[in-house]
This record gives C-alpha cells, structure tokens and sequence, in this order.
C-alpha cells in the first residue's frame, strides 16, 4: 500500500512539474505590412517549435512543444492577408498545433525572439505572398523640366511590435510620429522639385537595415527619420538632430538614446540571419565622409528651424553610432521632435496643430539647404543656375492673394510658402513668385 501511494505521489509531482515547465501563449498579434503579413506568438518563457506547409488546399501547421493556448484572440483580423482562417487544437497530449488556412501560396518565415525588457519570449511567423514584391520607388524625373527632383527618405521610427517610447496617457512614439512623416511627406509633395516616399506607411515594423536599404532603391538624396525622445527623468525636454558619429557620441545623451534606437530590432522582431554587418571598414571610404559632412550640414539647418519653434535640448547636431543612419552614400539624419516622456511636451505632440508645426520646420531646414546645395541633375539644380525661370506676378491695385491663387491654378499657402509671407496681405506693386500647380 505504501508503495503504490509513494509511486502516485512520485507520478502526481511529475505531472505538475511537467505543467510547470509548459509554456502559456498569453497574447496572438497580427500586423500588416505592404509585402508580408506577421503573426506573433507572446509566449510565457522559450518553446521548441517547427512549421510546415500543405497543399491542396494551402495550409500552414506550427507544432509548439509543451505550451498550452487556452482560446484566440477576438481582435485577429485577417482581411486583406494570405490567412482566411486560424484554428488551434492539442498533439501529442501536451503540445499546440495551429493551423493557418491559406488563400494563397505564401514563402514563410519564422524565429524566436528572446525575452528583452518587459517583453516576453516571442514566435514570430512572417507570411510572405508570392504576388507582391516589397515596395519599389520608380527614379522621378518631371517632365516638364527634364530634371529630376530631390528625392526624400521621410522614416517613421519603430512600428508593429515596437511602440517606442510610450507617454502620459499611453501616448505611442509610433504613432505620434508616422502622422509627423506624413505631413512632412505632403509639404515636400506639394513642393516643385521635391519627391518624398514613406519608409513605413503604416503601424508594422521595418527592420533597421531594411529602412536604409528602402531608402537605397528610392535613390534618396537624404534619410530623415523622425522619433520622439524619452528618458527617465520626466523634466527631460527639447527638440534634437543627430547624426552618424565615426568615432565616439558627441554626449552621454546621445550614446544613451543610440543604444535605445539601435534596439529596436529585438523589440520589433528581426531575426539573428539580419542582424546588421555593414560598415565594418566602410565607415573610412570617402564616399562616407561626403554623407556625413552633408549630414550635419542639413541637420544644422533643421536644428535652426526647429529652435524657432520649439525648445532645443541641444543647440548641436550630437552625433553617436545609430545603426539607421548608417548609410555611407546617403545623407542621414534623426530627428528627435521632443521628449514623449515630458508630459508637457508629451501634450503637444499629441495634437495634429503642433505636429504640423514640427514636419514645417523639419520641412523648411531641408529645404534651405537643397535650395543652396542642389544634386547638379536636379530641378532645384537648374533653378539655381538660371536655367528654368520661375513665374513671377507684379501685384495691380485690387488684386488679393486668394484671387492670384486662383488664376495661376495653386493654393495660398504655396504662395506663402514660396514667398516667405508670414500673412495673407500684399502691396500694390510687389511681385511674387508663382510656384509650379
């Protein structure tokens, strides 16, 4: 009797220790990306795992060994992804196998993520369709001139699984700053001889390596991506631009905030086969220096404009190793709109005023500089060498600005912007220039 009920007590502690080291799926995230869809598995500690495909019809299986999922989230939706269906069930009494029911024939991809922060541990499966290839950007060229404009980069920092820094009132650094990007998009797109393209265009993450390499096929002229500061300290506050540093950080500061950025990738899920090995001597070549000495050129330009906006939290372009602007021919920069961590500053990026404000004054510093040192190939080039003639109009006794607008086929603002007037009133006799419609 003693035996049999030390044998029950030895078969119920393997039972619960067993469950113990079972891992739980406590959250299932679906994000959306131009060319893949990913899922990803929040996991209470590390699993084995492996997938495989099916066909007739097109199915995907992943066995997770030893973890439990107890229902689905309510929230997954699948419109407009290669998934019509995912369904979940037990194997081999202790294991979970998901099924994804395919629409079509997908290549996927998947790895762990280690637990970093206060993320868990993550199974991360990409769904790539076959259909559409990444986003692509055609060289621009206007054909009215036969000269190309100058090509802009805009980056909107983290996205997806990576929120970035997080503010009073769950305000989101990602979302904050994808509306900055595209405001600041429009300004440039709705300027003669600028083309600006999204690195991302919605909430999913880019790897950073990726978003250079987006920038690359764009053959941009410069990379700008737009963040928004965080710190322990919430009186931390103030607008800041950064650059590439060769050698050391110019500060703690910026040696901080390089390693936060540089981090993203564990954050937002990049596998261990795309982890970063550029630059190794690179960083030496000519072509480098070139980059980086525009770099702070533009960055000097935009610290100016922002400071006439907003509070600098330094009034230098800090340079540190941030692995997005690592670009050796393409002038790269990094924004900091403000401290998301300051509630203060916190409260103004959350409204579209003072978002706007920012993405001009981003907008006017790169402006200035492209209008002094244009690409040679460029519009903005020929403009500069007096090789196209801007309109002009001599204002009549009468006239109004909206009137002006009207005829010449483009909008007041433009006629602001392009001439510099802080106001709507003009002078009998002043001439304006009329940007291209």
């Amino acid at each position: 009797m003693k035996k049999t009920y030390s044998l029950l007590v030895l078969f119920i502690a393997f039972v619960m220790s067993a469950a113990s080291f079972a891992a739980d799926v406590r959250d299932v995230r679906l994000w959306r990306a131009p060319d893949h869809t990913r899922v990803v598995f929040d996991l209470s500690r590390p699993a084995d795992y492996q997938v495989f495909q099916l066909n007739d019809p097109e199915r995907l299986v992943v066995d997770i060994q030893k973890t439990n999922l107890k229902k689905l989230p309510s929230n997954l939706d699948f419109q407009d992804t290669p998934v019509s269906r995912m369904r979940h069930g037990v194997r081999n009494g202790g294991d979970l196998r998901v099924v994804f029911d395919l629409s079509q024939q997908v290549k996927v991809r998947s790895f762990m993520l280690k637990a970093s922060g206060e993320l868990h541990d993550r199974l991360v499966i990409d769904f790539h369709e076959k259909e559409k290839q990444a986003r692509t950007v055609k060289k621009a060229v206007d054909i009215t001139s036969d000269r190309r404009p100058v090509v802009i980069a805009i980056d909107a920092g983290h996205g997806g699984e990576d929120p970035g820094a997080i503010g009073p009132g769950r305000l989101y650094e990602k979302h904050v700053v994808l509306e900055i990007a595209k405001e600041l998009q429009r300004l440039f797109n709705t300027t003669k001889g600028y083309k600006a393209e999204l690195v991302r265009t919605g909430d999913y993450y880019v790897g950073l390596r990726q978003r250079r390499d987006i920038a690359r096929k764009m053959q941009a002229d410069l990379f700008v991506s737009v963040h928004a500061d965080a710190f322990t300290n919430a009186k931390a506050s103030g607008s800041s631009v950064y650059a590439l540093s060769q050698r050391g950080a110019t500060s703690a500061s910026a040696a901080f905030l390089a390693r936060t950025e540089n981090d993203s990738d564990l954050v937002g899920g990049v596998s261990l086969s795309d982890k970063d090995d550029i630059l190794a001597g690179v960083l030496t070549d000519l072509s480098m220096t070139a980059s980086l000495d525009a770099s702070l050129r533009i960055g000097s330009n935009v610290l100016s404009e922002m400071g006439q906006m907003s509070k600098l939290h330094s009034r230098r372009v800090e340079q540190a190793a941030f692995a997005v602007l690592k670009s050796p021919d393409i002038p790269s920069i990094l924004v900091e709109t403000g401290f998301i961590s300051n509630p203060g500053e916190a409260k103004n990026l959350a409204t579209n005023w003072y978002r706007a404000k920012m993405a001009r004054a981003i907008f006017n510093g790169i402006d200035n500089h492209f209008k002094r040192s244009p690409p040679p190939d460029t519009y903005l080039a020929a403009l500069k060498r007096g090789e196209i003639k801007p309109r002009e109009y001599t204002i009549s006794s009468g006239d109004t600005l909206s009137e002006i607008a009207a005829r010449f086929d483009v909008t007041v603002t433009q006629l602001q912007r392009e001439n510099k007037l802080a106001h709507t009133q003009i002078r009998v006799g002043q001439t304006l220039k009329i940007p291209e419609s």
